[in-house]
């Protein structure tokens, strides 16, 4: 039989073959509601159908469709709703992203849903397309079938959903959410300390605790990962706060739109009525006045309302060429939070994390090796350990430093770097914040003594330069000067771990 639109489906009885109480999904019985596609919709499985439509608005098509929609409802038993799931990657990453904010929308559906559980069932079918809620937001026309609900009306759906947050969705004022790049997926380091710090303060807190968090750094070091961090962070701890994230290109092209069509109020309407804006790579407006302009006027209105402001660029606000000078001090008004580039401990953490979350196999001197040899910056670290995994995946292959030379060649060749004893010397001159010229002195105070015998120990760990021709370099001291400097460096890195990781951070400064 057919169903017209907002028509109720009959009810179907339960055939002898079905045990009392449960209905089936495959060949196990699963809980105490219909999640079957052959049988008639229960509440339950009716609900679960909004729920589904509910985080598909909330969170977007691509989210939805790579994480929620193949989940199939296992039961409700005490205030518990238990999904399955046939991958144990979906199952964990539901669990860990998104319970909270289907028991929010279940709440919706039932108030005595306390919690979500996601459960691994292998067994579980994949399921085929489901029909969604109606033919848009707005539409009033109810819907039939296995997710199906008694005439429900889509435009009620979106009535009753809380404010979106904007920018995970595909709504085209904000830009796409990457549900990879969260707080619990950021490895912390003496690199990032600090940015990932002030990055969770400002995520936790309802009013801005400083105010604007302008995060900087170099290419691929985790700007961007702390900003949506952000947005996931405060989405998951208040749904109803609107947040907008998106970079400062899109800004520039949504502004120049809304010249075009002589649309500027809503423009305005639209960016200054968030609760906190979220801008990327604000560098890309430098030399853009039209642009600045409104930044400026948008940033102030915020400002004037207590609403956060989270901007990132490759450079601190004092380099920012082309930037507006009142702009620019605006921007230092707040927390600025450098990134620095990588230590050897922090890449070799990532590498790790990595492996263990796409479950990775790669011997650890493998990832010693990468973590030694690739510093440019963590995107194309991470781009290495894929290559690696797909040639082993694809061709069987166990995965070794040959396979390394063989497969990463144009990478660590790019990542080869030939350094001077100038530059060693002025970076850790640099570093520890004295002269360079100290490096060549006769002068014997421990604060000189130590950046001058770390400045020695990297110029013979890092050049091919024998122990006189270093010795030579530093003021023309002798041989003997320089074993005894690398000697107990050495000792001191074994010894002392903060020594050791200042010692690391130099070696990263050198992109080493």
């Amino acid at each position: 039989m057919t169903i017209s639109d907002g028509e109720t489906p009959p009810a179907t009885k339960p055939s002898s073959k079905e045990s009392v109480g449960k209905e089936s999904l495959g060949n196990e019985s699963v809980g105490k509601e219909s999640v079957g596609n052959e049988s008639a919709p229960s509440d339950s499985g009716a609900a679960w159908g909004r729920v589904q439509e509910r985080m598909r608005l909330d969170l977007g098509d691509n989210v939805w469709r790579n994480w929620i929609k193949g989940l199939v409802l296992g039961g409700i038993d005490d205030g518990a709703v238990v999904l399955h799931s046939a991958s144990s990657l979906v199952a964990s990453r539901v669990n860990s992203q998104y319970a909270d904010r289907l028991r929010i929308h279940w709440q919706a559906e039932n108030t005595g849903i306390t919690h979500v559980r996601i459960e691994h069932r292998p067994e579980v079918p994949m399921m085929p397309e489901r029909p969604t809620l109606g033919h848009s937001i707005g539409h009033s026309k109810g819907v039939g079938g296995a997710y199906g609900g008694n005439g429900y009306d889509a435009a009620h759906l979106a009535d009753s959903l809380p404010p979106h947050p904007v920018g995970d969705s595909g709504d085209e004022l904000g830009g796409v959410l990457d549900p990879r790049m969260t707080f619990e997926n950021f490895i912390v380091g003496k690199p990032n300390e600090l940015a990932y710090a002030a990055a969770m303060r400002a995520a936790e807190s309802d009013t801005p605790s400083f105010n604007p968090l302008f995060l900087h750094g170099g290419v691929g070091l985790g700007k961007t990962h702390l900003m949506h961090a952000i947005a996931w962070q405060i989405r998951r701890r208040d749904p109803r706060r609107k947040v907008v994230y998106l970079s400062a290109e899109k800004f520039m092209y949504r502004f120049i739109r809304a010249l075009r069509y002589r649309d500027t109020m809503q423009f305005k309407e639209q960016f200054r009525s968030v609760d906190v804006l979220m801008v990327d790579d604000v560098q890309f407006i430098s030399g853009k006045d039209s642009t600045q302009e409104e930044f400026f006027h948008t940033f102030n209105a915020l400002i004037d309302q207590n609403h956060q402001i989270i901007l990132s660029a490759d450079k601190s606000p004092t380099n920012l060429d082309g930037m507006e000078e009142r702009l620019r001090s605006r921007l230092n008004w707040g927390m600025v939070a450098d990134i620095y580039p990588t230590t050897f401990e922090l890449r070799l953490g990532i590498l790790q994390a990595r492996a263990e979350q796409e479950d990775i196999t790669l011997p650890q001197k493998v990832m010693e090796y990468l973590a030694h040899k690739i510093t440019s910056n963590v995107r194309e670290l991470e781009g290495a350990l894929n290559r690696l995994s797909a040639h082993s995946t694809l061709f069987g292959v166990a995965i070794t430093i040959d396979t390394v030379h063989e497969l990463l060649g144009d990478i660590l060749r790019a990542s080869s770097v030939q350094l001077s004893i100038d530059a060693i010397q002025r970076e850790v001159a640099r570093y520890y914040n004295i002269r360079q010229s100290e490096m060549h002195s006769k002068r014997r105070a421990r604060g000189i003594v130590r950046p001058r015998q770390v400045a020695m120990y990297l110029a013979k760990d890092l050049t091919n330069h024998s122990y006189p021709q270093i010795g030579s370099r530093f003021g023309g001291r002798d041989h003997t000067t320089v074993m005894h400097a690398v000697r107990k460096v050495e000792d001191l890195i074994a010894e002392d771990k903060q020594f050791a990781d200042d010692v690391g951070m130099i070696r990263s400064l050198l992109n080493i």
